[in-house]
């Protein structure tokens, strides 16, 4: 049993950064901030898990089976990840390429140390008394935030050349063509070897370049990642599911009347109108699997909503959980996200894994919790930046939909569009 404490901040942003450069230093840190957005992480503003008190090591090949009865055991909250390549477990699938990230298909652990911020409070649960809380508390206070770095020298590479992603692009579209697929996300990575970066810093700049509502810096073991993420891939609340799509993505731009402009031209496209509605029928599809009969609702369709970088298109999708269903069954079924993958999803990925030149590893994957009475909130791993302590391998990838009406060169452009943040960061031109 937690025993909670509550703190007053003087300023949260102040503590959370703090928390960040604390929490770089273990060896499992999980920070999930919403940074102000009203579509945020469940109830809170905030949450902080640090330490290991229980790590998921599966045992076996159902992952997902072992993870529900870890949680079980525990009793407890739960923080970590879902890889893209848990897709292996759900169909019969591979993933050929290697994985320099060092990212395991899932890890999840029972944190130490448990914290929630929220607009002016922090709430501490920790298997402890106050002193014990007020020691903690007092030891994150006291860290000093350096000034900021120089951006890193970085040698970035292309896993694969413009040419190359072009001529990619014209295969998939003959996949589409031939009925195979009707639409199918594919991506690119950039890479570099980065010795003797500081990460946390990184990540620092990069919530201050990028806020968003599902973002995320995590560590595990010696892998870590910087998310600046915008999309929720599945929340449970009660019996309530909720799946928040992206397909659609514009710049924005300096001028407010372009800005404006900027996005009634995303509204009004056909093509991205089109990629929308498929996912949100695939979404709708998988959380049919583990719904109440007649309960899947489409409760916003192609909304638009805008970021520090670019204004997006987002669907909301709802549903209730069958009681005959766990909250495992849920992330099993929608798992990997739509977004990430194409329609029909089992043959997307297929030609997801023939066609792209990287192992996607965590990116497409997902962070986020589940709570003690098996509520949950996990976003979807883009806008990330990965680097592995161990290689000093530094990477991020980026991509988008494919449909039949694509340009070759404009889907090459968004993807570019797509790491402006994290190029800022790296001091790096586009």
């Amino acid at each position: 049993m937690r025993n909670q404490f509550t703190y007053t901040l003087a300023e949260t942003k102040t503590f959370i950064t703090k928390a960040k450069i604390w929490g770089g230093q273990k060896e499992y840190f999980l920070l999930l901030d919403s940074q102000g957005h009203k579509d945020n992480y469940s109830a809170f503003k905030c949450a902080i898990a640090a330490g290991n008190k229980a790590v998921f090591k599966p045992k076996s090949q159902d992952y997902f089976q072992e993870l529900f009865q870890f949680h079980t055991d525990n009793t407890d909250w739960i923080f970590g990840h879902l890889g893209y390549d848990l897709k292996n477990q759900v169909e019969d699938l591979s993933s050929p390429e290697a994985n320099p990230t060092g990212f395991t298909d899932i890890s999840f652990f029972v944190p130490e140390q448990l914290m929630f911020v929220f607009s002016n409070t922090l709430e501490i649960h920790i298997h402890g008394d106050q002193n014990q809380a007020d020691e903690l508390f007092q030891e994150i206070q006291k860290i000093e935030i350096p000034e900021s770095l120089p951006a890193p020298n970085i040698d970035l590479k292309q896993r694969i050349s413009r040419d190359q992603y072009l001529k990619t692009l014209s295969k998939l579209k003959e996949y589409i063509r031939t009925g195979e697929i009707y639409e199918v996300n594919f991506c690119q990575e950039f890479f570099s070897h980065a010795p003797g970066i500081d990460f946390a810093q990184l990540s620092l700049k990069l919530s201050e370049v990028s806020p968003t509502p599902f973002s995320a810096f995590y560590k595990n073991q010696g892998s870590m990642m910087a998310c600046a993420s915008p999309e929720r891939f599945l929340r449970k609340l009660g019996d309530k599911l909720i799946s928040q799509p992206i397909k659609g993505t514009i710049s924005r731009q300096d001028n407010p009347l372009k800005d404006e402009a900027a996005k009634s031209i995303l509204r009004n496209n056909s093509k991205e109108q089109s990629e929308n509605v498929m996912i949100v029928d695939l979404v709708r599809n998988d959380l049919s699997r583990v719904a109440k009969a007649g309960s899947v609702n489409v409760d916003e369709l192609m909304g638009i909503y805008s970021f520090s970088q670019v204004h997006q298109m987002i669907s909301t999708v709802s549903a209730q959980i069958a009681p005959n269903h766990h909250w495992v069954d849920a992330l099993k079924a929608a798992f990997p996200m739509g977004s990430m993958t194409g329609a029909p999803k089992v043959r997307a990925m297929e030609i997801i894994d023939e066609c792209e030149a990287s192992r996607r590893s965590l990116f497409s994957g997902s962070v986020g919790y589940v709570s003690p009475q098996g509520d949950f909130d996990f976003n979807v791993v883009i806008r990330s930046l990965f680097y592995n302590q161990d290689t000093s391998y530094l990477s991020f990838m980026a991509g988008g939909a494919i449909t039949y009406e694509a340009s070759a060169e404009d889907e090459y452009d968004e993807s570019l569009l797509k790491t402006k943040a994290i190029r800022k960061i790296l001091n790096i031109q586009a």
